[in-house]
């Protein structure tokens, strides 16, 4: 008896985007897994609709845009143009869907019934890129019609935080589901802690997240410790500005960024991830990104700024330090207030906290929606 065929897309290179590999890995036992992005076939898929690198998702066409013709807008996508007739050739029927952002929902639902598609919305589509000025004026409203049309006939839907679930319900009258980043689990125990305590960042290179103030606050330690960064390019021109920053220093490191699989493993040699990122922009502020559950799994202790969603985890489960606010200074201050004896009891709290933390039990989230679906389109 064949399997149920279900579509997992999304316009972003499959193999190094963590969330979307999780729904693979979740799904690829269960389903015959056809996937639809950039880059290479992800492991486990029965077949790998490759859209062109050179097909920009991001480039949506500017005058239909101004006009408003948001039909036309999203179909003279290249990305989209490219996926539609990809999926207009795959050898066989989709069963169900799973739509990763909001660019790749009406595509999907021209292949499949929206009673068969869910929605993973990731972050707020709406104030995505809100700190450009063009991008609230022209794009914004375009994201808003999208999620209206299309993302509101989703048999269901999900996101990554409890204050973006709120909004999508607020605004769009969504239901989300949140399922968090949550890290694979990694069966491990702590490691000892360095002498100096080391730091530890990882992420993108992005100006509006203002990560030259941990280079700052590391330098005015009273005490000696050091911070790597591993940073992927994401800003050229800004990534030379901290690759700067860190030559001068003696205590701050820069260093080539490693592939996602094996990134658990290299944050597993520090003590204290740490990661203050000040509420620039809303998605910025609801925040509850990879890189804290990364921490988790790597058995480090955590240093975090007052973001909502953050500070909630690690201050319930203990695993670290909440700054007062988001400036080199209170950051300065928490690492001042280290020492071995409690860097060692939050690499412990975070050992205790691995499991409960982990992605099986968030992966198993999308899995009750598509059960969910199956269930009702049998009926």
């Amino acid at each position: 008896m064949s399997r149920p065929r279900l579509l997992i897309a999304s316009f972003s290179p499959l193999v190094g985007d963590a969330r979307v590999l999780k729904q693979i890995e979740r799904f690829r036992t269960e389903y015959d897994v056809v996937t639809l992005g950039y880059g290479e076939a992800p492991d486990g898929v029965v077949e790998h609709l490759r859209v062109p690198d050179e097909a920009a998702a991001w480039r949506w066409p500017r005058l239909s845009l101004i006009m408003r013709q948001y039909r036309r807008a999203y179909w003279g996508n290249p990305a989209v143009a490219a996926a539609r007739s990809l999926l207009a050739q795959t050898r066989a029927s989709i069963d169900l869907a799973l739509a990763n952002d909001v660019d790749t929902v009406p595509l999907v639902m021209r292949f499949v019934d929206p009673h068969r598609v869910h929605v993973d919305l990731h972050e707020y589509a709406p104030r995505q890129r809100e700190e450009l000025p063009r991008w609230r004026w022209f794009v914004a409203p375009f994201v808003r019609w999208i999620l209206r049309t299309s993302v509101a006939r989703a048999a269901s839907t999900s996101t990554v935080s409890s204050g973006l679930a709120r909004a999508y319900r607020s605004e769009f009258g969504l239901a989300p589901t949140v399922v968090t980043n949550a890290t694979p689990y990694r069966e491990a125990e702590p490691t000892p802690v360095g002498d100096p305590i080391r730091l530890v960042h990882s992420g993108a290179a992005l100006p509006n997240r203002a990560l030259e103030l941990m280079i700052d606050a590391v330098e005015a330690a009273r005490d000696p410790v050091t911070l790597d960064l591993y940073l992927t390019g994401n800003d050229p021109a800004y990534l030379e500005t901290l690759a700067r920053r860190c030559a001068q220093s003696r205590r701050c490191t820069l260093n080539d960024p490693v592939p996602y699989a094996a990134l658990v493993e290299t944050l597993a040699g520090y003590d204290v991830g740490i990661f203050v990122l000040p509420p620039t922009t809303f998605n910025y502020r609801w925040a509850l990104p990879n890189k804290l559950f990364d921490f988790v799994q790597a058995r480090l202790g955590i240093i975090v700024g007052p973001s909502p969603e953050m500070s909630a985890i690690v201050d319930d489960r203990g695993l670290g330090v909440v700054c007062g606010d988001f400036t080199a200074d209170a950051l300065r201050r928490a690492i001042d207030g280290l020492d071995a004896h409690r860097v060692a009891a939050m690499k412990a709290a975070a050992h205790r906290a691995a499991p409960a933390l982990s992605a099986v039990l968030e992966v198993d989230k999308w899995a009750t929606s598509l059960e969910r679906i199956r269930q009702d389109t049998k009926r």
